[in-house]
């Protein structure tokens, strides 16, 4: 995913479904600077990593 796609989805009012490496993520921030975004693993709100944007995967319905 490019950054302007992850900023799109970071700041849209609906759930937009994500994946990193094949599981579902919610991304919790993105950081335009270094295309980086720090994203939530699963439902426990402290399994969180930082990873490129390039990583990231709108999930397919």
């Amino acid at each position: 995913m490019d950054l302007r796609r992850a900023l799109d989805i970071y700041h849209d009012q609906d759930s937009i479904a994500v994946q990193l490496d094949g599981e579902p993520v919610w991304i919790e921030h993105v950081d335009e600077v270094y295309g980086m975004a720090t994203v939530q693993v699963g439902s426990k709100p402290t399994n969180t990593h930082t990873v490129s944007v390039e990583r990231l995967q709108k999930k397919e319905k």
